[in-house]
């Protein structure tokens, strides 16, 4: 298997050490989830995480940026968030509508106290990591 370089802002390892317990469990989750997709996606070498809004985020090339969060007004859900101007989230929606939660054109939402659907989400992150090679195709190659 090919190597991943992660370039990693210390900030975001600030950002998690604030979330509360059972988020900080759950974000960190998948975040080693999107990590293990981007290393699993051959054209992948190096991912960035950073902060981008104060949100953990993860950006490579060809790719759509990745964003997640937790938020004090939700505070038993927490969200994986997409840019709203690709096709991403509309195209999650029509494949996993009976898996997954959304939110707009923008999140998947997850309950914190629920076991994602790993496989879908992965599937999510790949599209998204991928996006600029497959936003012309239908479905985006789904």
């Amino acid at each position: 298997m090919k190597k991943l370089t992660i370039q990693s802002n210390p900030e975001v390892k600030e950002k998690f050490k604030n979330y509360p317990p059972n988020a900080r469990k759950q974000l960190k989750a998948l975040r080693k989830l999107i990590l293990k997709t981007a290393e699993e996606v051959e054209s992948i070498t190096e991912i960035e995480e950073t902060l981008k809004w104060g949100e953990p985020s993860y950006l490579v090339k060809k790719g759509s940026t990745i964003r997640m969060d937790w938020k004090a007004r939700n505070p038993n859900q927490y969200a994986m968030y997409f840019s709203c101007t690709t096709r991403l989230v509309p195209t999650f929606e029509l494949i996993f509508k009976n898996q997954l939660k959304f939110e707009g054109k923008r999140a998947i939402v997850f309950d914190l106290d629920e076991t994602i659907n790993e496989e879908a989400v992965k599937y999510c992150i790949t599209l998204a990591l991928t996006y600029h090679k497959v936003k012309h195709l239908p479905m985006l190659g789904a």
